[in-house]
């Protein structure tokens, strides 16, 4: 599941330049669309790159020069039944689709729904049925029950529930363990807006269960070009990526947060290993090393197994001198070996029971952060096929 936010910022909000201060503030905190008059449209699109929905009711009046701009998404039911300005019909069985919602033409792609009462909830699940896009909101904006939504319609559109917090959308996004889709946030407040996106980020994001390997082995081995992948991201101390050469066993590997005799510390880097090794990406898959380049998303992750993204910013790769290292993960079907290839270097330090521990003072029996999974990969992804990997 992808999940949105939305900003509200039609003309409910106010004049112009309180709704160009709430899109201002969409765009600036990366949130994923604002919803609008149509008439604003055009004005929209020269603020930023972000996604408009727009409505419009029966009353609006669109100057011939506003109209060009196209939205990417039309909503039906303001002005209409969706928000109470028309009753709603009195049987609701085929008539509560997109084609009979109160609307000036064909084009909509969402229907717009305030929750009045259980009649409104039966409105927008059959509506739902029609449309790509329901936004749900509560009388008063507060946040609604979403159980029976989720339950009945969850599968059948992209289902967004209103909300005034960054709170509530965290709240919105929990509900049965599923959540909803999308939140549509009516709030002026760019801290506000800020955490509804990080809300939305939280939500998305994975949780993965580390587990220590015994080290068995740590050897020197000769030259080999090791990669330092520079993120756009500070990382803190407990945080780095998921590298090896075995896709199955990957190790954590600490971002250079600690303060070094020799050198800086680089908050945004990880000193990730040779060429050859994967690393974890955003998706859950693997890239090589040697494959990422600036603008790609890596997967950054703690030591308690919580995971964000990262862009990369830059891939330095350089000849450097090497450590192989190899430890034994136990698993359901006995003893699995795992190792990689990270560079000799002080400055590069890898989780264990212990702590973070310099991999020039790793030895046999340490204890090593890793995240195991005993599958294959082909291009990346997971696969039931028999591999070996030696």
């Amino acid at each position: 599941m992808t999940r949105t936010v939305w900003v509200k910022a039609d003309g409910d909000v106010g004049d112009w330049e309180a709704r160009k201060r709430r899109i201002t503030a969409a765009i600036e905190a990366g949130a994923d669309w604002v919803l609008v008059d149509e008439a604003d449209v055009g004005r929209v699109r020269d603020l930023g790159d972000i996604s408009i929905a727009a409505f419009r009711s029966e009353a609006d009046v669109i100057d011939d020069a506003e109209s060009d701009a196209e939205a990417d998404a039309y909503f039906v039911g303001k002005g209409g039944e969706g928000d109470g300005t028309i009753d709603l019909p009195e049987d609701f069985s085929g008539s509560a689709d997109l084609t009979t919602v109160r609307r000036r033409d064909d084009r909509a792609q969402g229907v717009y729904v305030r929750v009045l009462g259980t009649d409104y909830e039966r409105f927008a699940e059959e509506a739902a049925a029609d449309a790509e896009f329901t936004i749900v909101v509560g009388e008063d904006w507060s946040i609604i029950p979403l159980e029976n939504l989720i339950a009945r319609v969850g599968e059948e559109t992209h289902l967004i529930a209103g909300a005034t917090t960054a709170a509530e959308a965290q709240t919105a996004f929990e509900t049965l363990e599923i959540g909803a889709d999308g939140v549509l946030l009516d709030a002026d407040s760019p801290d506000e807006i800020r955490g509804a996106v990080e809300a939305r980020d939280a939500a998305d994001r994975e949780a993965l269960d580390l587990r220590y390997a015994e080290v068995t082995a740590v050897e020197r081995t000769g030259m080999a070009d090791r990669v330092c992948i520079d993120t756009g991201s500070l990382m803190d101390d407990d945080e780095g990526m998921l590298v090896g050469s075995m896709s199955r066993g990957l190790f954590f590997v600490h971002a250079e947060t600690a303060e070094s005799p020799y050198v800086e510390s680089r908050p945004f880097r990880v000193n990730a290993g040779a060429v050859h090794a994967y690393v974890r990406n955003a998706e859950g898959g693997t890239n090589y090393l040697a494959e990422l380049t600036s603008g790609d998303e890596v997967q950054i992750v703690d030591t308690a197994g919580h995971t964000r993204e990262a862009i990369v910013g830059r891939v330095k790769i350089e000849k450097r001198p090497m450590f192989r290292v190899q430890a034994e993960v136990e698993t359901d079907d006995g003893v699995d070996r795992v190792e990689t290839l990270i560079q000799n270097a002080e400055t590069v330090k890898i989780a264990t029971s212990d702590g973070k521990k310099a991999v020039t003072d790793l030895e046999a029996g340490d204890e090593a952060l890793v995240y195991y999974e005993d599958v294959a990969r082909h291009f990346g992804e997971a696969v039931e096929e028999s591999i070996i990997e030696k």
